[in-house]
């Protein structure tokens, strides 16, 4: 399948007009604060942009970040605004046409963004075979993917390197496409379900195992939203399989369990997150409003007590006593299918 990507996204594709499907365009609402970092990436990067989703978390200043499948750089560039000159960003892709675009616009974004040098570095690899590259263990804070994940033929591979390469504490933050069943080899080998991202979207609950099973307890959903196929063809193939986007984060920490558990925790959020002064939005159940009281349970303790978001809340409790699971908590599929966002309802994991 890595001809028939490199096919799609190098040729067939010349810009986000020529999609059949809605799966790789970004219908999220673009929050206010990224709009003027997106004005400053040049037009023929956006052109060539591809993701499903947002993938530009908080908190980035200084840090060291990773795009798998970065594309024409729409993402990285982004990122090289929020990580500052401080920080560095790696874009990593297959496809060279892609790369071409990324790196003929880095000394136009270098003078754009004000820096002394470029933060930014394109390599081209495979995100299976990310230790080709010579990516250290433990060197990286953020890694990041927008709609590719779903194209690699091993994608065990694709989140074993990951955990690898996180920091202890680090996240994987990534959008990307999933279905509510396994998908039939006829609709997976179709090169232009392939090519949209609807062919090698993994049944969701086969990613919760694929990730628990490679060091990644707990995935959190950040948001969804299901996936309309407006080619005749390609709706009579995939028939009733439905498809999402989704973003999730992963964070690399010991100890967390797989279920959430209650001992009797709390966080209060100072409003000191970038960007996110009333509320701090850690996936669809815990948008935790500024100042409040706001009970956790043990998993999502450690998520901002052991990350880089510690020093924007203070906790209340520790482990020293257990009160049974934490309510609420099940094991049905977390997309919602009439396209709602479901934010703030509760710390519910």
């Amino acid at each position: 399948m890595y001809d028939v990507v490199k096919d799609y996204y190098g040729k067939q594709l010349q810009s986000s007009s020529d999609l059949k499907t809605t799966a790789c365009c970004d219908f999220s609402a673009i929050p206010s604060w990224l709009k003027p970092l997106l004005s400053n990436i040049h037009d023929e990067v956006l052109s060539r942009y591809y993701g499903c989703g947002l993938v530009c978390p908080t908190d980035l200043k200084g840090k060291r970040i990773l795009d798998l499948g970065s594309g024409s750089g729409r993402d990285v560039y982004a990122l090289a605004q929020l990580v500052g000159e401080t920080g560095h960003v790696v874009g990593v892709d297959m496809t060279e046409e892609q790369l071409d675009v990324a790196n003929r616009h880095l000394e136009y974004h270098r003078e754009k963004f004000g820096h002394a040098k470029s933060n930014v570095t394109f390599l081209q690899g495979y995100i299976e075979r990310l230790d080709e590259l010579g990516l250290e263990d433990n060197s990286f804070d953020v890694i990041v993917s927008n709609c590719v994940v779903n194209l690699s033929p091993d994608k065990d591979s694709v989140i074993r390197e990951v955990y690898r390469l996180l920091k202890p504490g680090g996240e994987f933050y990534f959008s990307d496409v999933y279905s509510d069943r396994r998908i039939p080899s006829n609709v997976a080998n179709d090169p232009v379900l392939y090519g949209e991202c609807l062919g090698g979207a993994m049944y969701w609950y086969d990613f919760l195992r694929l990730s628990t099973g490679n060091g990644f307890t707990d995935p959190r959903l950040v948001e969804d939203r299901p996936l309309e196929i407006t080619d005749e063809r390609l709706s009579k193939l995939v028939g009733q399989t439905r498809f999402y986007s989704a973003t999730y984060r992963l964070f690399k920490l010991d100890g967390l369990e797989t279920a959430c558990e209650d001992y009797g925790q709390a966080v209060v959020y100072k409003g000191s997150s970038e960007n996110q002064p009333h509320a701090f939005l850690l996936d669809k159940h815990h948008l935790i409003e500024t100042g409040k009281v706001f009970p956790v349970c043990g998993n999502t303790y450690k998520m901002l007590h052991d990350t880089r978001f510690k020093e924007h809340f203070e906790f209340i409790g520790d482990f020293s006593r257990h009160y049974g699971v934490f309510e609420g908590c099940g094991s049905v599929m977390p997309f919602d299918q009439n396209g709602s966002d479901g934010l703030g309802a509760g710390a519910c994991c």
